[in-house]
């Protein structure tokens, strides 16, 4: 058998689900109670973002969107249910049915066992927005150790309820809630299993926690009526010194490697999708301190706004069918999560298609 050295996986398809409803930036805050509200077009970059269908017939809650997007990603794959070995849900939000989260059985384990992966090891992992590249991360060493062949990661996430919350409460022009009004809803899947060849691989896949800033985005219950609430210190979390963590230990973790970026060959780079002016000044840090042009930064946050735990794979999967990511591309994903986590995760791309 290869060593864990030796041996790489692949993300062998991916699949997205995306609710039809469509809520522009200006209907949202055409609904704030304030004569003087945030601009939040112009600082997130977002324009419109997809919410979960409210209706009695049609019910969108987490777990059918994570459903959704399992069955675009198997529509694609070699792979049947019975033949996947691992489950891991990544979800943040946890709903099943109108207004009910779901702590146990775990979200992975009934998703299993409804797609019929009936020999599957199925558990959830929650780590925020990086909560996908976490599980990925962790079926990325299983199969190279030889404990598993297959694996899914899915994550379904309904979490413009803190909209709807940061709605109602918010009365001034910037609040603990503004950030809450960029999310959107979504579902992504995708399925890893051992690379056959070098042209689609994940070179590496890697992430760290920073507990330092673990108080600056905190999701929970409202503080000051019914449902759920996210509250973020943006002036804390916006920083240079926070960015440059993250970009930091990027580099020194090729330099331990043995390798630099420029020998990474980087076409494409896709950040957690939540602000473009950020994401801007995070480009711009890591041209200042890797002395190089940043690659391309791919964003769909314009049309779908945050989704949270998704993003980076709706953003994958939405330039993949665009055809902006050409066969043997190599993408660089950069995941930041409330507490703070920070990692970066390369992929070659050439058979992975829309």
């Amino acid at each position: 058998m290869p060593s864990i050295t030796d041996t790489h996986t692949r993300i062998e398809s991916l699949g997205t689900y995306l609710p039809s409803k469509v809520v522009s930036t200006d209907e949202l805050i055409a609904q704030l109670d304030t004569d003087n509200p945030p601009p939040l077009e112009a600082l997130t970059g977002v324009r419109e973002r997809r919410v979960y269908d409210d209706s009695d017939a049609g019910y969108e809650d987490s777990f059918t969107l994570a459903r959704h997007a399992i069955d675009d990603c198997l529509s694609r794959s070699r792979y049947t249910p019975s033949e996947i070995d691992v489950v891991i849900s990544a979800s943040i939000t946890r709903t099943r049915g109108r207004g009910h989260y779901s702590m146990e059985p775990s979200f992975a384990a009934v998703l299993a066992e409804e797609i019929g992966a009936e020999h599957a090891v199925a558990f959830d992992i929650g780590n925020a927005c990086a909560g996908m590249v976490t599980s990925i991360m962790l079926l990325d060493r299983m199969i190279r150790a030889g404990i598993a062949r297959t694996g899914i990661v899915v994550s379904g996430e309904q979490i413009t309820p803190i909209a709807a919350t940061a709605v109602r409460e918010i009365s001034e022009k910037y609040d603990p809630q503004f950030a809450s009004l960029s999310v959107g809803d979504a579902g992504a899947c995708v399925l890893l299993d051992r690379a056959v060849d070098d042209a689609d691989r994940i070179e590496y896949v890697d992430l760290m926690t920073s507990s330092s800033y673990a108080e600056f985005c905190i999701g929970g219950p409202s503080r000051t009526s019914q449902g759920l609430a996210m509250y973020t210190d943006n002036k804390s979390m916006h920083t240079e010194q926070r960015y440059l963590q993250g970009i930091v230990w990027y580099l020194d973790y090729l330099r331990e490697r043995g390798s630099r970026i420029e020998a990474e060959q980087l076409d494409f780079i896709i950040h957690h999708q939540f602000s473009t002016r950020a994401l801007d000044y995070i480009n711009a840090l890591l041209e200042r301190e890797s002395g190089l042009p940043a690659p391309e930064s791919l964003t769909v946050l314009e049309k779908y706004g945050n989704t949270a735990s998704t993003s980076h794979f709706v953003a994958l999967h939405d330039h993949l069918k665009r055809g902006t990511i050409t066969p043997g591309s190599t993408v660089l994903i950069v995941p930041s999560a409330s507490g703070m986590v920070y990692g970066h995760m390369s992929v070659h791309i050439s058979a992975l298609g829309s």
